[in-house]
């Protein structure tokens, strides 16, 4: 039950801020869920083979809120770096990993934070 829950609520926010694998899936799955660090991010990547935002992309569609050429351009560069970043990842210990991403998230957070208009 909660692995379904941590799925509603990646999909609820991917659909609010854009977000969902990294920034709410593994964490929860390592907190909630108790999966090692490396397990948490195969298995995010996992779920979010298919159904990968097609909904909410859709509804951004319609509302004329989507660049397609943008994300098209995206699109390969996430291929290549997903390869490249689980290649890398899967050397290092999980517990510089787990730190790393935490490092990341408090960046991200203090830039969006300070950026905020």
């Amino acid at each position: 039950m909660a692995i379904l829950l941590i799925g509603l609520g990646a999909g609820l926010l991917s659909g609010l801020f854009g977000v969902g694998g990294g920034i709410v899936i593994v964490p929860l799955l390592v907190f909630v869920a108790h999966f090692a660090q490396k397990t948490a991010t195969g298995t995010s990547l996992a779920a979010l083979l298919l159904p990968v935002g097609a909904l909410a992309a859709w509804q951004y569609y319609k509302a004329d809120a989507l660049d397609l050429r943008a994300a098209l351009l995206i699109a390969p560069g996430l291929l290549i770096g997903g390869y490249i970043g689980a290649r890398i990842a899967l050397q290092l210990p999980s517990r510089d990993l787990q730190r790393g991403f935490a490092v990341f998230l408090c960046v991200v957070a203090g830039r969006m934070w300070f950026s905020a208009k």
